[in-house]
């Protein structure tokens, strides 16, 4: 459903990604892993068609991001990193507007938000402004609006970053809901995202491809076991 060709990505000399190439098929959920400057974000962006490739490209459910962007992001559902919206509107009014953005009007738009306020359970703050929302609901609703038009490749970036553990929990149950029916990919820091809910890994660091495969193997490449020991070895060299 997703496949990332040899992107690269340069800031004037500074070479931010280096050529990384990976593919990611539907009811996997990748946990994109590296620690702070590895490229993470910028790799994201490329592939959501937000930030141009210097070379390379993503395909996504057949459509190139560089050459049929529309097409391709009708399949794409992004949640950025602190994921921007309209704090003065409520919930539900937010989202009627994405949905009337995504070309959703009368009632298939109001089934289309009826349907996502319950998948990312906001029963309890669809009438409340943005402003006023934990952080936990502010995310909830930048999820919704990621998802509301049902996308088969779901990005995150950094999903879970500065939640609390209750928050991090319900943010991970809801992409366990939908993981069988699409591709996802979670970008992060946070280690303990592959256990909750990846079953797919690729670890990058100053821009390039250090692991790609299960978090099992991921773990067996050092005799502790420990995730986090082999991350260290993976990006600290």
């Amino acid at each position: 459903m997703l496949e990332v060709k040899n992107l690269k990505k340069s800031f004037g000399d500074f070479e931010a990604v280096k050529g990384i190439s990976f593919t990611v098929s539907k009811g996997e959920v990748l946990g994109f892993l590296g620690p702070n400057g590895a490229g993470k974000s910028t790799t994201m962006r490329m592939i959501t068609g937000f930030l141009p490739p210097t070379s390379g490209t993503a395909v996504i459910c057949g459509k190139d991001i560089s050459i049929e962007p529309v097409a391709a992001k009708a399949h794409l559902g992004y949640l950025p990193e602190s994921a921007p919206s309209y704090k003065a509107m409520t919930v539900k009014d937010y989202l009627t507007f994405v949905a009337e953005i995504r070309g959703f009007a009368g009632k298939a738009g109001a089934d289309k938000v009826d349907a996502v306020i319950v998948k990312a359970k906001l029963e309890k703050v669809v009438n409340q402004t943005i402003e006023t929302l934990s952080k936990g609901y502010r995310q909830r609703t930048a999820f919704a609006a990621a998802i509301l038009h049902d996308p088969d490749v779901l990005i995150m970036d950094e999903p879970t970053d500065g939640l609390d553990p209750n928050q991090k929990f319900a943010v991970r149950e809801m992409i366990k809901e939908m993981s069988a029916d699409k591709a996802i990919i979670i970008s992060t820091h946070i280690l303990e995202e592959v256990d909750a809910v990846c079953n797919k890994v690729i670890v990058i660091a100053d821009g390039e491809k250090k692991f790609d495969g299960t978090p099992a193997e991921l773990a067996a490449l050092d005799p502790s076991g420990k995730i986090d020991v082999v991350f260290r070895n993976l990006t600290m060299k």
